[in-house]
């Protein structure tokens, strides 16, 4: 169990894949200027990610390798990932339509977000087990949702700020996400030393 709580608070704080990892910058840039779009894509990630590991480990571990498939990972992965996005695009225009409005393009660019694909793939390299990588997806998914929602508050804040004209925008917004993901570096080997 507690290697379970270690997997998990590591890819939330220590491996963040988007603040530590630089993956899925693109809905972490685009998405998160309301704080409701940040939550709806995230918890649109997180789903794509539980279900894109819950298919593509077992995937690789009995299809791919046992028959030298291997080099196929990336390939399948992606179309696994792509139709899971497909199905979570479906079901949010029937179910939610405000939000899938909301989110607008960002929605279909799950499909090409590299945190899902990354995960999918770290958890085969990582050598997880089934269970490992699901706590690793959940981890990771949560991570993504924390950095959203955190960079969702920062941006609100810089809305009301007296920016210099040459920072403003682009060059602030990117400031601001460099400064917030330092400030994910103090976590390094905080969590090992719990439980150690």
């Amino acid at each position: 169990m507690t290697k379970f709580i270690i997997i998990l608070l590591t890819a939330v704080f220590i491996n963040n894949y988007v603040l530590t990892r630089f993956l899925g910058i693109c809905p972490f840039l685009g998405v998160s200027k309301k704080l409701g779009q940040a939550t709806g894509m995230s918890l649109a990630v997180i789903f794509v990610m539980l279900m894109a590991t819950a298919a593509t480990w077992p995937i690789q571990t009995y299809l791919l390798n046992p028959n030298g498939l291997g080099y196929l990972q990336t390939i399948v992965f992606i179309l696994v990932i792509a139709a899971l996005v497909q199905f979570v695009e479906i079901v949010l225009k029937r179910y939610i339509p405000s939000l899938h409005k909301a989110l607008g393009v960002y929605l279909p660019l799950i499909t090409t977000n590299c945190a899902v694909l990354g995960v999918t793939i770290l958890n085969i390299d990582e050598g997880y087990t089934f269970a490992e990588a699901m706590v690793n997806s959940l981890g990771s998914g949560l991570g993504f949702f924390l950095a959203m929602v955190m960079f969702s508050g920062v941006r609100s804040c810089l809305e009301g700020a007296d920016i210099p004209k040459s920072f403003k925008g682009l060059p602030i917004t990117l400031i601001a996400a460099s400064i917030t993901s330092l400030s994910f570096l103090g976590f390094s080997g905080v969590i090992e030393n719990l439980f150690a």
